[in-house]
C-alpha cells in the first residue's frame, strides 16, 4: 500500500509540474522598443542565442546607429570566441544579424511576437502611453517587460490590460558583457509570466535573480543609497573623495569608488532615481537629496559623459 501510495504522489506530481511547464511561454520572437545602449544590448543577445528580434526606435536613423553598435559589438565578442577561426567569426555575426530587423512602427510589429521588452526613456507616462497603445494590438499571450531600473513595475502594468502579463525585466549595462538580469514580480504576475521569463533569461545565458516589486529591486536599492552616504560623508568634510574612493577600493574589493562609479553612471541619472525614490518615500532617510549632487545636476556637470563630476576628464 505504501509503495501504491508513494507511486501515486510521484505520478500527480510528475503530472502536474508538467503541466505547468506546459503552461509556461517559450519565447522565440523578442520585440525590443528602444535602440539606446541598453535596448541595442539586449536585441544583441537575443539574437545571438537564437531568437528572432525586432528593434524598435523613433526614426532609421537612430536605428541605423542601434545596428551599427551591435555589429561592433558583436566582432569584439566573435573575436574573443572564435579567435582560432576567423570564418566561424563572421558567420556568426553575419547570423546574429540576420536574426535582427528594425521598425519605427511598433504597434505593426508587436502582433506576432511573444514578448515585448521596454527599454525607453525613464519617464512613467511615455511608458504607460506606449504599453496603452501595444496592448490593443499585441497578441493574447504576448508579455510585457520594462527594462526600467527606477520606476515602479506596477504603476507601468496598470496602464494595460494585462497585468498578470506584465513583469520587470532589469538588464545591466553592457548587456552583452554582464550576467545578471533581475526578474521582477508583481502582485499581479502570474506564475505562468514570472517562469516563461526566468526561463528567458536562461536562454540569454544570463543568472536571473527575482524580486518584488519594491524601488530599486535588489541591485540599486543597495548600490544608491550607498553612492549617496559616500556623498554625504564627503558633503561633512569626513573624507576627500579620493580618499573615499581609494578605501573602498582597496578596503572592500570594489573595482571603482562610489565617486567614480557616480561618474560613470551619469550624475543626473542616480539623482533621478533617487528624486523618484523620495517622492515615493519622502520620510525614509535613505532617500533624502544632496545638496552638492543637485548642484553638479544643475551645473551640467553630470560625470564622464560631460567631462565633469566629481572628477575632471578630459
Amino acid at each position: 500500500m505504501a509503495f501504491v501510495t508513494r507511486h501515486f504522489v510521484r505520478s500527480v506530481s510528475s503530472a502536474a509540474a508538467a503541466s505547468a511547464s506546459a503552461k509556461k511561454i517559450v519565447v522565440k520572437h523578442v520585440t525590443v522598443i528602444g535602440g539606446g545602449l541598453m535596448g541595442a544590448g539586449i536585441a544583441q543577445v537575443a539574437a545571438a542565442t537564437g531568437h528572432t528580434v525586432v528593434l524598435v526606435d523613433q526614426t532609421e536613423d537612430i536605428l541605423a546607429r542601434s545596428r551599427k553598435g551591435i555589429e561592433d559589438s558583436l566582432r569584439k565578442v566573435a573575436k574573443k570566441k572564435f579567435a582560432e577561426n576567423p570564418k566561424a567569426a563572421d558567420e556568426f555575426v553575419a547570423k546574429t544579424l540576420s536574426s535582427i530587423t528594425t521598425s519605427t512602427d511598433a504597434v505593426a510589429v508587436v502582433h506576432s511576437t511573444d514578448l515585448v521588452v521596454e527599454a525607453i526613456v525613464e519617464n512613467l507616462q511615455v511608458k504607460n502611453e506606449l504599453f496603452q497603445r501595444l496592448d490593443k494590438f499585441a497578441a493574447e499571450h504576448t508579455i510585457f517587460a520594462s527594462n526600467t531600473s527606477s520606476l515602479q513595475i506596477t504603476s507601468i502594468a496598470n496602464a494595460t490590460t494585462r497585468q498578470d502579463r506584465f513583469a520587470g525585466l532589469h538588464f545591466f549595462n553592457p548587456v552583452p558583457v554582464m550576467k545578471l538580469v533581475e526578474v521582477i514580480k508583481t502582485p499581479m504576475t502570474s506564475q505562468r509570466t514570472f517562469e516563461s521569463l526566468l526561463d528567458f533569461a536562461r536562454t540569454l545565458g544570463k543568472h536571473p535573480v527575482s524580486c518584488k516589486d519594491t524601488p530599486g529591486f535588489i541591485v540599486n536599492r543597495l548600490l544608491v543609497p550607498y553612492l549617496l552616504e559616500a556623498v554625504r560623508l564627503y558633503e561633512r568634510g569626513d573624507a576627500s573623495k579620493e580618499d573615499i574612493d581609494m578605501a573602498m577600493k582597496l578596503g572592500a574589493g570594489y573595482p571603482m569608488g562610489p565617486f567614480e562609479l557616480l561618474d560613470y553612471v551619469g550624475l543626473d541619472t542616480t539623482k533621478f532615481i533617487m528624486d523618484g525614490w523620495h517622492d515615493m518615500d519622502a520620510e525614509n532617510p535613505l532617500f533624502q537629496p544632496s545638496p552638492t549632487l543637485s548642484k553638479l545636476v544643475e551645473d551640467k556637470k553630470l560625470g564622464k559623459k560631460s567631462g565633469e563630476g566629481f572628477y575632471k576628464y578630459k
